[in-house]
């Protein structure tokens, strides 16, 4: 006797938004080890002197590696937001023996984000 299975359509995920948005953060994984890997491309050519570094620029000007760049930093973004919603789930955090509500262990996590990213920024640019 055979169990029936009904068969699942190639596009199943599309039919819920929290499904989308599962398949959309599992493909985003790509993405951020393709930014990880151009950064250390980018690494290797500074390293390697500035005729490597200028072939590097010249390369990454072209229009394939600029629309690839820009589609991973929308993904990588994705990543991040969906990875700080699921903070609260993943680690508790107690103040005074209570746990802190899910807003702010997520609100820690953006200002952390700014915080950063200014302090990085104001190395870079300065």
């Amino acid at each position: 006797m055979s169990v029936y299975q009904r068969p699942v359509h190639l596009f199943w995920w599309l039919e819920r938004r929290s499904y989308l948005l599962f398949v959309l953060r599992e493909l985003s994984s790509v993405f951020v080890a393709w930014s990880v890997v151009y950064l250390l491309l980018l690494v290797k050519a500074v390293s390697d002197g500035d005729a490597s570094y200028q072939r590097f620029l010249e390369r990454s000007g072209h229009w394939w590696v600029v629309a690839i760049n820009v589609l991973a930093m929308l993904f990588v973004l994705l990543h991040v937001v969906t990875w700080f919603g699921l903070a609260p789930r993943a680690m508790v955090v107690k103040v005074r023996g209570s746990r802190l509500p899910a807003r702010q262990v997520v609100a820690a996590h953006y200002v952390a984000w700014v915080v950063l990213s200014a302090i990085v920024a104001w190395v870079v640019l300065r």
